[in-house]
């Protein structure tokens, strides 16, 4: 292990989103393609870093959210976020297995979940304290690293666990939608593992109050295709309820 390469290609990772294997190909000309790529997967296994296609991402700043901090979207909608999570109860039945999704609405969904048989999984540790209040549900919370603005874990160790469970329903909250876009969050670690939960799960529920409307964050982790359900506190527009519609996605008005 070359500790001065390393630490070159640290800094690099602190100053910049995406380093290329081939700008490092140039940066040291007499270490092979396969040593830089170990290097890579180095910073990878450090949560320095995650490996693209070309390259390595910058989690430094993959971690910095374009979502506003959570205590102060806690404040924000209150009565709208009650009213979705109380809809969401009513597709809940006794023995599944769920996720729930990190975020304000996710946060009273879990104070409102029946104490009922259920296991659920969740990447909030703030939902999963919310849970354990209860007797019954069998509460899971993935490892992984903890963005502090929205208290949700994410990352490639939280990845590979939500990779090896079963996920009946998913109850997912996006950062932005639009017809366009699809739905969308500002965090690319977190996209990727909501990404992998959609693909997963039986059935997808959206909840989402109208200030999730018409924003569009940079990172798309599905198309309304790919929902059954959303759950709104007011009409959609148009253009969103074709698609919905078409797709056999479900709408529904808290």
């Amino acid at each position: 292990m070359n500790t001065d390469r390393r630490n070159a290609v640290r800094g690099l990772l602190a100053s910049k989103p995406f380093v290329s294997l081939h700008e490092l190909e140039l940066m040291f000309p007499n270490v092979s393609s396969m040593t830089l790529r170990r290097d890579i997967e180095y910073f990878e296994n450090q949560g320095e870093a995650i490996k693209v296609r070309g390259g390595a991402r910058s989690m430094k700043f993959i971690t910095t959210s374009m979502e506003d901090t959570f205590n102060l979207r806690l404040s924000e909608n209150p009565d709208a976020k009650e009213k979705v999570a109380l809809a969401a109860i009513d597709l809940i039945e006794t023995g599944r297995s769920l996720f729930l999704d990190s975020g304000t609405t996710m946060l009273k969904l879990a104070s409102l979940l029946p104490d009922e048989r259920l296991t659920v999984t969740t990447t909030g540790p703030n939902i999963a304290m919310e849970l354990i209040k209860k007797n019954q549900p069998i509460v899971n919370t993935v490892g992984g690293m903890l963005n502090r603005d929205n208290i949700s874990v994410s990352g490639n160790q939280a990845l590979r666990q939500i990779g090896d469970i079963n996920i009946d329903i998913a109850f997912i909250v996006p950062s932005g939608i639009s017809a366009q876009n699809g739905m969308t969050s500002g965090n690319y670690s977190e996209c990727e593992l909501k990404k992998l939960v959609v693909q997963k799960a039986r059935k997808v529920v959206v909840l989402m109050d109208s200030s999730k409307l018409d924003k569009i964050l940079p990172y798309t982790f599905a198309a309304i295709s790919d929902i059954n359900t959303i759950i709104t506190d007011k009409e959609l527009p148009s253009d969103i309820t074709s698609q919905a519609k078409s797709a056999g996605c479900e709408i529904l008005l808290a």
